[in-house]
C-alpha cells in the first residue's frame, strides 16, 4: 500500500508540473497569444468577464502572474479549458467528442499488441529456434518504420488499392450512408470497419517490442532452477511453460507503462494520416488554425491520460509481484 501511495504522490507531482508548464506555454510563445485569440473571437460577443478569463489564461491585463495562475487553476478545477477559436465551442466539448475515438483506438490496439506479442513471445521462447523465430525480423522491420510512413503504406495497400477497408474518417459520412450515431449495429459496424486500418498500423508498429521482450525473458526464465525442477518432476511441457511464463510476464507489465506513451504518440500521428476523428486530428486542425486553447487542452488531456495509464500499470505490477509489496 505504501508503494502505491508513494507512486501516486509522484504522479500528482508530475500532473502539477504539467499544469504549470501548460500555464506558461502561452506566455513563452512569440507575440501575444491573447491578441491572437481575441482576433479570432472578434465575431463573438465577449463580455468583460470572458475577457478577464482569457487574460488569466493567456496573460495580459493588470493582474499579477500569481493571480493569473490561481485563476487559471480555478478554471481547470471547474473543467473550464477555454473556448476553441477555430470551432467556436468550449475545448472540453471538442475533447469530449474526440477523446473517445482516440481512447478506443489506443485501447484496442494496445490490448491486441500486448496479447498477441506476449503470447507469441512465450511460444517462441519456449520452442527456441523454431520456425516462429522467422517472424522476429518481420515484426522488427515494422517497428523500425516511422508511424506516418507505416500508416501511409497500410492505407495505400489495404485501403486505396486493395479496397479491403475504408481508409478515411471514423465511420461512413457520405450522402448514401444512412447511419445514426449511437449504440446501434450499423453504426458500430461502420466504426469497426473504419478503425481496422488505424488499429492495424498501431499494432504492427508496437508488436515487435512485446514479442522480442517476452521471448528474451522467457528464454532466461526457462533456465531458472525452479523451472528445471518442475520439468524434472514430470510436469507436462505446457505446465512447465506456464510456470516460466507467469514469472517472465512481470517485467513485461512494467514495460507496458514505459511503452504506452509511445503508443499514444503513434496513434495521434496515425489519426492524422487516416483523418480519424480523434485527438490527433484535432491537434492537426489546431496547429493549422493557430488554436491555442485547443492545443493547451489537448496537451493536458494527453499528459493526464498517459499518467493515469502508467499509474494503473504500476498498481497492477505491485498486485502481481509479491516482491514489490515486500520491498515496500
Amino acid at each position: 500500500m505504501r508503494t502505491i501511495v508513494r507512486r501516486l504522490g509522484f504522479y500528482l507531482l508530475a500532473g502539477f508540473a504539467a499544469v504549470t508548464a501548460n500555464f506558461f506555454l502561452a506566455r513563452l510563445l512569440p507575440g501575444s497569444a491573447l491578441q491572437n485569440v481575441l482576433s479570432k473571437l472578434r465575431s463573438a460577443n465577449l463580455d468583460q468577464e470572458a475577457i478577464k478569463a482569457l487574460e488569466a489564461q493567456y496573460g495580459g491585463g493588470h493582474a499579477s502572474l500569481l493571480s493569473q495562475y490561481l485563476t487559471y487553476l480555478g478554471h481547470l478545477l471547474r473543467g473550464d479549458l477555454g473556448v476553441s477559436t477555430s470551432q467556436s465551442s468550449p475545448v472540453a466539448t471538442v475533447l469530449g467528442d474526440s477523446l473517445p475515438w482516440t481512447l478506443g483506438l489506443v485501447g484496442t490496439a494496445t490490448v491486441l499488441a500486448f496479447l498477441v506479442g506476449t503470447v507469441g513471445g512465450i511460444v517462441i521462447g519456449w520452442k527456441r529456434s523454431g520456425l516462429l523465430d522467422a517472424l522476429l525480423p518481420v515484426t522488427t522491420f515494422f517497428q523500425a518504420v516511422p508511424y506516418f510512413i507505416l500508416a501511409f503504406l497500410v492505407m495505400m495497400t489495404l485501403g486505396f488499392f486493395g479496397g479491403l477497408f475504408p481508409y478515411q474518417n471514423g465511420y461512413d459520412i457520405g450522402r448514401d450512408a444512412d447511419l445514426t450515431p449511437g449504440w446501434n449495429g450499423p453504426f458500430l459496424l461502420s466504426v469497426v470497419e473504419h478503425g481496422a486500418l488505424p488499429v492495424l498500423t498501431v499494432v504492427l508498429a508496437s508488436l515487435a517490442g512485446w514479442v522480442v521482450g517476452m521471448r528474451n525473458l522467457m528464454i532466461t526464465t526457462m533456465d531458472e532452477d525452479y523451472v528445471l525442477v518442475a520439468a524434472a518432476k514430470g510436469l507436462p511441457p505446457w505446465k512447465v511453460a506456464a510456470v516460466a511464463a507467469r514469472n517472465a510476464i512481470l517485467p513485461t507489465i512494467a514495460n507496458f507503462a514505459l511503452s504506452i506513451s509511445l503508443v499514444v504518440t503513434g496513434s495521434l500521428v496515425t489519426e492524422i494520416v487516416f483523418t480519424y476523428p480523434g485527438v490527433g486530428w484535432q491537434i492537426y486542425q489546431a496547429v493549422l488554425t493557430g488554436d491555442y486553447p485547443l492545443l493547451q487542452g489537448i496537451l493536458l488531456v494527453v499528459v493526464f491520460t498517459v499518467l493515469a495509464v502508467n499509474l494503473i500499470a504500476d498498481i497492477a505490477y505491485v498486485a502481481l509481484d509479491p516482491r514489490a509489496r515486500k520491498e515496500a
